[in-house]
């Protein structure tokens, strides 16, 4: 960890006057935020904060150190907005978080047709299914497919999104359809463990009406694709998101049941931490998602 990190945690918990409300502020742990000061304070030899359960103040020393680290930073920030002014910054790399889901389906388009567009642009793309901290492991935005919680990330809603649960028409055929939530305890399910819920199914009806239901059957698989997969061979019913199932529901390999009901509402979201300056090479990719998304009208069925 680098000592401008540490510098940028103390600045923060002194001009928030504590460690809590810093790290509700800056969107980090107190755990971690203590601990950048602690080891700032072990590279300085000095100690720079005074801290009891009731009082939070600066030591003699952390009085200079905060002034001068002030002016430090502020020259740093500077200087980076001076070279971005300067610049095109058209040209780069963005460092990308996004769920496989995302990367597998027709909407990972977005990607390769903004690569298409600017040339110049490198997307460098980790596809994985855990929230990434965008800040600590130094990615510029992520994709986040979820009901959105309230953050510190500034959040732009790109599409709306909800799953929908399918099966074949064979599983049909052989076990019966659904008529009602209740009778997803009977029917083998495939459970796709990325879901918060799991084998606890919720169930939205139009009227906002919610029924839980408890689910079993042959698999359990942490990818909304596997769960496809599954389901198409016929080894239970699968909740999907409408962007993976739309092509297989048209062309009737999979149909859908209880369709009053939904599985899961949220919505697709390009997070990026709160800057005073965004690169414009973010803001031009944050930009081209919003447009991608309307253009193609990817919203939820």
């Amino acid at each position: 960890m680098d000592t401008l990190t540490r510098m940028r945690a103390f600045i923060s918990v002194v001009e928030a006057e504590g460690y809590s409300a810093a790290a509700r502020k800056i969107g980090r742990s107190k755990a971690l935020l203590s601990k950048y000061v602690r080891e700032l304070e072990d590279e300085l030899g000095a100690r720079l904060l005074n801290r009891t359960t009731r009082q939070f103040s600066l030591t003699e020393s952390g009085q200079i150190y905060y002034q001068r680290a002030l002016e430090i930073i502020r020259d740093i920030d500077n200087l980076s907005e001076e070279i971005t002014e300067n610049s095109s910054d058209t040209k780069g790399r963005i460092k990308i978080s996004a769920p496989r889901t995302f990367g597998d389906a027709t909407i990972g388009q977005s990607f390769m047709d903004f690569c298409l567009k600017y040339p110049d642009i490198t997307l460098d793309i980790h596809l994985d299914d855990r929230f990434v901290d965008l800040v600590e492991e130094g990615f510029d935005l992520a994709i986040r497919i979820t009901k959105l919680q309230d953050s510190s990330l500034i959040a732009k809603r790109l599409a709306p999104f909800h799953s929908i649960l399918c099966g074949t028409p064979e599983l049909i055929e052989r076990v019966g359809e659904p008529q009602n939530p209740a009778d997803m305890a009977n029917l083998p399910c495939i459970v796709d463990t990325n879901s918060r819920t799991r084998n606890n199914w919720h169930f939205r009806h139009h009227d906002e009406t919610i029924i839980s239901v408890s689910v079993h059957g042959p698999m359990e698989v942490n990818s909304p694709i596997a769960t496809k997969r599954a389901g198409m061979m016929g080894l239970g019913f699968c909740p999907l998101p409408c962007f993976i199932a739309e092509d297989e529901i048209k062309s009737g390999k999979l149909v859908q049941v209880l369709p009053e009901y939904s599985m899961y509402d949220g919505g697709i979201y390009i997070v990026y931490p709160h800057r005073r300056h965004l690169p414009t090479r973010v803001r031009t990719f944050i930009d081209h998602c919003a447009d991608w998304f309307k253009e193609n009208r990817v919203e939820s069925q």
